[in-house]
């Protein structure tokens, strides 16, 4: 068969871009030779509607092998009993995950307490342009206005009001430690199911960098692909009671076959997890994310709530007269890639907000330390001023006009 040109020059164009450019897109990560090499396999063949010894299809002997490597590697990495957890390894990405989740446990239209959107929240915890905003009824919570933190208190008050079935702790822009125990106290006080959505800070967790959600918990739901280093896929940990439900609502509920591909990349991914040596990138992640933030600070940007205990960083580009869009638009420019993001309380659209997301795992990965980030905050900086600059030339323009 005649070799498809244009998509292996497509292939070639996208690994240069990927080596020439400093990837601090939050939810990125570069992924081994052997995850892709996985994702690349004869799995891509197989179809596997099922669960492992319980298939549709014949000729998954191996495929079951698989399947129950990564549930025994996923249980292991998190220190899970397999008398207490589950894990379901089968979501085809984390929106679907949760989505699956919601469905098992939430009857339609009951309430679910979600993050806002733009406080950092996701849209699968309910807003209303996602299904599970037009499925489920959503009671949001953000940050206090103040502290840019979450407030617990304040929390507790709008469950104990609301009395949502299923409270979701978890973020996509949030920069600080999530206190779990506390989350368990909200859950508590209203009789919810406390779901964590941990894609952002999975392998932060799995390195010891970030308290475990799991002590409080009753589902956990991740995506593979962020600070796990692994393939886009995403899994769903539950506790054995909720366990049968959730399977149920993702085969056949939410999707048909797994893509055994990705389940045997996340297989991978949580072996390469499990040694020593993730413990360490999972310490520099966080490093560097602080080390970032603080050399902007010092440069006169307002980082939101003040800093970092993660991977994320939240820079409030409008404070100094540049939208979120114009900062990502120079940045990339200039070979940096972040994405433009909301921050809490913005009054501007979320196509061009006032703000920046930041991310360290993949620079990380790249094997980048504290005083790279010093260089790329100093380059970020001349990059930024100099729009704002342009603006302030403009402006100075207009009014002699």
């Amino acid at each position: 068969m005649k070799k498809d040109i244009q998509i292996s020059k497509l292939i070639q164009k996208e690994t240069k871009r990927q080596k020439s450019v400093i990837n601090l897109i939050a939810s990125e990560n570069y992924v081994s030779q052997a995850v892709l090499e996985a994702l690349g396999s004869v799995f891509t063949n197989k179809y596997a509607e099922g669960y492992p010894g319980k298939r549709y299809y014949g000729g998954n002997t191996v495929v079951d092998e698989v399947e129950n490597l990564a549930k025994e590697r996923a249980l292991k990495l998190f220190k899970l009993s397999p008398k207490k957890w589950a894990v379901n390894v089968q979501p085809y990405s984390g929106s679907p995950a949760n989505l699956a989740v919601y469905m098992a446990l939430v009857p339609l239209h009951e309430k679910i307490m979600g993050m806002r959107l733009d406080m950092g929240g996701h849209l699968t915890h309910g807003h209303k342009v996602s299904a599970s905003g037009k499925i489920w009824e959503q009671v949001p919570y953000g940050v206090n206005k103040k502290t840019e933190r979450l407030d617990y208190r304040e929390l507790e008050a709008i469950a104990k009001k609301e009395k949502p079935k299923l409270i979701v702790a978890g973020f996509t822009a949030y920069p600080r430690r999530i206190d779990w125990a506390s989350f368990r106290r909200v859950a508590d006080s209203c009789g919810a199911i406390l779901m964590v959505d941990m894609s952002h800070i999975a392998g932060l967790v799995a390195g010891g960098a970030h308290p475990s959600p799991f002590p409080y918990a009753d589902v956990v739901t991740t995506t593979v692909h962020k600070t796990l280093r692994g393939p886009r896929s995403a899994m769903i940990f539950s506790r054995l009671e909720y366990a049968l439900a959730i399977d149920k609502a993702v085969f056949p509920g939410m999707q048909g076959g797994p893509h055994v591909n990705q389940i045997a990349g996340i297989a991978t991914a949580l072996y390469e997890a499990s040694q020593p040596e993730f413990k360490t990138y999972a310490a520099q992640i966080v490093k560097n994310a602080r080390v970032l933030g603080d050399e902007l600070s010092k440069k006169g940007w307002r980082v939101v709530s003040g800093g970092t205990d993660n991977h994320v960083l939240l820079l409030d580009t409008w404070a100094r007269g540049v939208t979120g869009a114009e900062a990502s638009d120079a940045l990339e420019k200039h070979g940096i890639v972040v994405n433009k993001n909301t921050i809490p309380f913005d009054e501007r659209k979320p196509m061009d907000p006032s703000g920046i997301r930041i991310g360290t795992a993949a620079v990380t990965t790249q094997g980048m330390k504290e005083k790279d980030m010093k260089r790329i905050a100093d380059r970020m900086h001349a990059i930024l001023d100099e729009v704002c600059l342009s603006r302030t030339e403009k402006k100075t323009h207009d009014r002699r006009l």
